[in-house]
């Protein structure tokens, strides 16, 4: 059975590269040997509610507390599915509230970290 490899998620251009055939099966690395060798890297992607226009509010909308840099918010999905991005389902809170969060088993559920944009 043969399967038809993958382009390379970087350049887009490339087959990716094999790594090893083990009992008849072929595995492959996750780049082409050309961005392997270049060590080159995935851009970070900004997540679905930052691209849907989304912000992460100024201070907790839990506990009000105003935040100095922005890695002290988490954007979590209230009912718990990370595919609805619809704004009233997400809410920014701070990294205390995000523990509280995580001890009173809400179904709140966080999504992806990412950086500054």
């Amino acid at each position: 059975m043969e399967t038809k490899r993958p382009l390379c998620p970087i350049c887009r251009s490339k087959p990716v590269a094999i790594n090893y055939h083990r009992n008849d099966v072929i595995y492959y690395r996750s780049k082409c040997s050309v961005c392997y060798r270049k060590r080159k890297k995935l851009k970070p992607q900004a997540p679905q509610w930052f691209k849907l226009g989304y912000r992460k509010k100024p201070a907790c909308e839990r506990c009000g507390f105003k935040f100095k840099l922005a890695e002290q918010a988490n954007v979590f999905h209230l009912d718990g599915n990370l595919k609805n991005n619809d704004w009233a389902n997400l809410k920014t809170i701070c990294l205390n509230c995000t523990a509280e969060v995580y001890k009173s088993k809400l179904p709140w559920k966080v999504d992806e970290i990412t950086p500054d944009f």
